[in-house]
């Protein structure tokens, strides 16, 4: 039967069949709000989980017979929440849950849990002492904005540039090319990889000594191996110093003494004592202090390489400087004794799992066998369009792109916590990805119940402790890369407010 627009039947329908949302339950004057919070309810008991879509403002609009600048509003304060972000035409999709859920509203039973989503409580992600699983659980835990350290900007990957690159290949490749290749990669990237270096890193290395590995995890579990059948049996690490990296040295068989790190990097007299016969480094830009390996630290290392010491440089990210001249990589200077491992993680992003290593000629071999017997080489298919990228130039444009967008959001960091944290000093603002906070004035500080503190209010950390193996300053590490500017703001927000809480 058809129904006047106006009429007393149509005037009585007030509901949405999504989330059985009734109109009539918001206070007056307080729609906005209302559906708001809604929203969130579901959004933190699970009925809209992470990766949903909400209905469109105008559709969902027309269900509850309100204005849609209604909908509009109570999407934005989700957006503004971190809980949901528009997509363009992909809809308005929820990226985040709350820490836990809010309290049902009166007369309305509570959902039912779901027992394989219930999150990890905050507390227990910030252990005395971090686990083999310790960044697992954090990236796990549930919040609204993320400040960890060691990605670039993700929404900035180069989809288009991509697609164009991979259809490039797919169409010239022949059938060959599809069977097994060479266990070092494909010929065509680390010709690439090797051009990059040459005019990124002052780097002359021939495409023949270049092994492409599954990120710079995979190279270090090689370089463990090779060396072991060489008979080291410890490497020496920077502390402060990447928690990961130690643990798959550890998870190896490698033995990590600790090699103090100061405002010129790595003491290479502390080296020395270690008696290791290896030391992994991040001279370009130090994790997590950001310090540079000073000239003459470089020349004393060259020294105690020069005497039989092996060196493995990680070059993580030394090509995001924003204030500093660049700083040559120490495989330039001494091939023989230094392992190089670079990867496109911090260029690009980490889910390509590709990266790449130089070994000193007398273990060259022994690394190409450890790959081959580990997989038989990376997919070759992203190998190829990764040197399509590099040798069409887009590579050199991404890498400006993501330093004007990385500098802002830097600089955005920096203005908060000066804002924010009176008393705290910024370690590491020339490059790199990140800042390392410590807190001087507050000794018996644990930056361990900071971090957890911090999360509690939807902002994750790490705490620098985490990355040490000595007593040192409580500190954070704060990654600024992959976060809009106005939630690089909010978070530092939190983590004063959460530093209060600690008072």
């Amino acid at each position: 039967m058809h129904r006047s627009n106006g009429g007393a039947s149509d005037q009585s329908i007030t509901g949405s069949d999504f989330l059985q949302l009734d109109t009539a339950e918001a206070p007056p004057g307080g729609l906005a709000a209302w559906l708001a919070r809604r929203l969130r309810e579901a959004i933190g008991d699970g009925r809209l989980p992470v990766g949903s879509r909400l209905p469109a403002t105008r559709v969902l609009a027309a269900d509850l017979r309100v204005s849609r600048g209604v909908v509009t509003d109570a999407y934005q304060r989700l957006i503004d929440d971190g809980h949901v972000a528009g997509r363009g035409r992909a809809g308005t999709i929820v990226v985040a849950a709350p820490l836990t859920a809010p309290p049902p509203p009166p007369g309305r039973a509570p959902e039912r849990p779901q027992q394989a989503e219930t999150p990890e409580p905050p507390q227990t992600v910030f252990p005395g002492r971090p686990g083999a699983d310790a960044f697992d659980v954090l990236r796990a835990a549930p919040a609204r904005i993320d400040l960890s350290p060691g990605v670039p900007d993700l929404a900035a990957f180069p989809r288009a540039a991509w697609l164009r690159a991979e259809r490039r290949v797919l169409s010239t490749l022949a059938a060959p090319s599809f069977g097994y290749g060479d266990p070092r990669g494909t010929p065509a990237l680390r010709t690439a990889v090797a051009g990059w270096l040459a005019r990124n890193r002052g780097i002359r290395a021939d495409p023949a000594d270049i092994v492409v590995v599954a990120g710079t995890a995979q190279a270090l579990g090689l370089l463990s191996q090779v060396l072991r059948a060489a008979g080291v049996g410890a490497v020496a690490v920077e502390d402060p110093g990447s928690l990961g990296t130690r643990q798959h040295l550890e998870h190896w068989g490698m033995r990590t003494p600790p090699v103090p790190v100061d405002d010129r990097g790595a003491r290479v007299d502390a080296l020395r004592r270690t008696g290791a016969p290896a030391v992994l480094l991040t001279p370009a830009h130090q994790f997590p202090t950001g310090t540079v390996l000073h000239g003459a630290r470089r020349r004393a290392l060259m020294d105690w390489a020069a005497a039989g010491g092996l060196i493995i440089e990680d070059d993580y990210d030394a090509e995001h400087r924003y204030d500093r001249p660049p700083v040559p990589a120490l495989r330039a200077m001494l091939a023989d004794r230094v392992f190089y491992a670079g990867s496109v993680s911090k260029l690009l992003a980490p889910a390509l799992r590709t990266g790449w290593v130089l070994a000193p000629p007398r273990h060259r071999d022994a690394l190409v066998d450890a790959k081959r017997f580990a997989d038989l080489g990376n997919a070759a298919l992203p190998q190829l369009v990764l040197a399509d990228l590099m040798e069409s130039g887009e590579m050199e444009r991404q890498l400006r792109t993501l330093r004007r967008r990385h500098r802002a959001r830097r600089d955005t960091m920096i203005a908060a916590i000066r804002a924010r944290l009176p008393g705290a000093v910024v370690h590491g603002a020339a490059a790199g990805l990140h800042l390392l906070v410590t807190f001087p004035e507050r000794p018996g500080l644990r930056d361990a119940d900071l971090a957890a503190a911090a999360l509690a209010r939807g902002v994750k950390t790490q705490p620098l402790s985490w990355h040490a193996q000595r007593p040192g300053p409580p500190g954070l590490v704060l990654g600024y890369a992959a976060t809009a500017p106005s939630a690089i703001d909010d978070g530092v927000t939190a983590i004063a407010a959460a530093l209060r809480d600690l008072t």
